[in-house]
């Protein structure tokens, strides 16, 4: 296939960006689309010039690194998947794509298609964790967790943190995101001793990180390449009322 690629090219954060068209040549529909962006930046270097900047890392679908916005949709067009999960063959021999990173205050672009997402990592270490002592390892039914439970706490942990929620909302909310990780140890009996403190925390440092506010739209869960649902959205509402209501308020 032969495609034209308008890439968002900007130096650093704080120069001004700009989208940039460049041409590819025979690209196999079996590429995904981070090795079409290996094999543009092959040609920018062999012209000698710079190579576009983006975010990878496992290639599998796991880490969440790979955070573009490919004709205005997050990962692409393909539902549940992540952008090195996107094959070329979703795309046609003469078409135009247009690449962009996210767009969100809180994900300031490093450079080109590369932005900072550090604010998640603040977020979680506001309070995203269990502190529990070391030692070995307890056995698997010391603690009984019905299935159901179990199911839609793992459900909530597969959030991979790319961003995708933020990018997707015209608020650029994190709160999917944020009420996935809640929703995750509020539901096990390992996260209850922090429940009350770990909700107050990490709403306050989501607010603090400029995130804006959750209208209930929808288009996280819907661009979600992992589908986390939007009720876990509703589990971080109550956990957060309840521990307004009851906790000391440590934020």
């Amino acid at each position: 296939m032969n495609l034209t690629l308008k890439v968002w090219r900007q130096k650093n954060r704080a120069a001004k960006g700009g989208i940039v068209e460049y041409k590819v040549k025979d690209i196999s529909p079996d590429m995904s689309f981070l090795e079409m962006l290996d094999v543009l930046n092959e040609d920018l270097l062999r012209k000698g010039d710079e190579p576009v900047a983006f975010d990878h890392d496992c290639r599998e679908g796991i880490c969440g690194s790979c955070n573009l916005f490919i004709n205005g949709r997050a990962h692409g067009p393909e539902k549940g998947t992540t952008t090195c999960q996107l094959h070329m063959r979703k795309f046609s021999d003469g078409d135009t794509i247009t690449i962009e990173p996210w767009r969100a205050n809180a994900f300031p672009v490093n450079k080109d298609l590369s932005v900072d997402r550090s604010a998640f990592d603040r977020i979680i270490q506001a309070g995203g964790y269990v502190s529990v002592n070391t030692g070995g390892a307890p056995d698997g039914n010391e603690i009984p967790i019905p299935k159901e439970i179990a199911d839609r706490a793992f459900e909530a942990a597969t959030c991979i943190g790319c961003g995708a929620c933020v990018a997707s909302c015209k608020n650029a909310s994190a709160m999917l995101f944020v009420s996935a990780k809640v929703s995750q140890l509020a539901l096990l009996p390992q996260g209850n001793v922090e429940r009350k403190a770990r909700v107050e925390n990490m709403v306050a440092q989501m607010d603090k990180e400029g995130f804006g506010a959750c209208t209930n739209i929808g288009s996280c869960a819907a661009e979600c390449p992992v589908g986390i649902s939007l009720e876990n959205i509703a589990i971080l509402n109550r956990e957060f009322l309840a521990a307004k209501a009851t906790s000391n308020n440590l934020v």
